[in-house]
């Protein structure tokens, strides 16, 4: 025990079965340190971190009505959730997002004609009412966009002739085309929210730099810098005066406004 792991809560990595990615699935991550194409910094306060490869995943999964069998659960450090490398009959290899109890050997599917069981990616209309769901497309054919990270899922609350009803993870009930694809499940590695890093290296070793607090600044540097001793700043706000908490960010009039019947805040959205 020494103060880096004191109060350090890991993971156990009970479902990873192995250390090694498949190769033919592998691209590299160049890293940019937060410098545009000038070379000169436009971010602060990145840089460092470790080398990493990125795993090509199949977020649209149309590779269809063939049986897959599930290789190994995988740790993907691009993402929170874990990584389930399939083999398709015909011999291909292809990444997926690992569901919430999907083990090596399971047979997997994509399709319409098949049940809707874990890992099993079907259109929404094939799905019975209920079913959890998750890396669901919101246009047909373009990938999946929605439920994608670590314990993340929906659940298909409704069927329209053109639309499915959707309750997001949080908790917006919103329409998606009732023809686009989602996998059956919940996202693995749920309890990634209860990790503690422990220590600053942790961040480190992400490419994340320590960061200065702007009320730890000169009023010259910061909104929220200066004042005796150790004063609040006001209200939290970025280096440019913009508010950090509270401030609305979605674009008012925006097209799928249509589309959402409540808002994660219970409010139902006026059109």
């Amino acid at each position: 025990m020494t103060a880096g792991t004191r109060w350090r809560i890991g993971n156990a990595y009970a479902e990873i079965t192995t250390n090694q990615p498949e190769k033919s699935l592998l691209e590299p991550v160049k890293k940019s340190g937060g410098r545009n194409a000038q070379g000169r910094r436009s971010m602060r306060y990145i840089g460092g971190g470790h080398k990493k490869h990125y795993r090509i995943i199949d977020f649209k999964r149309d590779k269809h009505n063939i049986e897959a069998t599930v290789l190994s659960i995988e740790y993907d450090p691009n993402r929170t959730a874990f990584i389930a490398l399939l083999q398709y009959a015909d011999g291909e290899k292809r990444y997926i997002l690992a569901p919430q109890g999907l083990q090596v050997g399971n047979k997997v599917m994509s399709g319409n004609d098949i049940a809707p069981e874990i890992g099993n990616a079907l259109q929404l209309k094939f799905m019975p009412l209920g079913t959890m769901i998750h890396n669901i497309e919101m246009q047909h054919g373009h990938g999946a966009k929605l439920a994608r990270s670590a314990g993340a899922s929906a659940q298909l609350t409704g069927k329209e002739e053109k639309y499915a009803v959707i309750k997001m993870p949080s908790g917006e009930l919103r329409k998606v085309l009732i023809n686009c694809f989602a996998t059956v499940g919940v996202v693995s590695n749920s309890d990634h929210n209860l990790e503690m890093a422990g220590k600053a290296g942790v961040n480190r070793w992400k490419g994340i730099r320590p960061r200065t607090r702007g009320v730890a600044m000169n009023p010259v540097d910061h909104p929220m810098g200066g004042g005796e001793g150790k004063a609040s700043g006001g209200h939290p706000r970025s280096r440019t005066g913009k508010y950090a908490k509270g401030e609305k960010t979605r674009t008012k009039g925006k097209g799928s406004d249509k589309l959402i019947i409540q808002r994660r805040d219970g409010k139902k959205l006026t059109l």
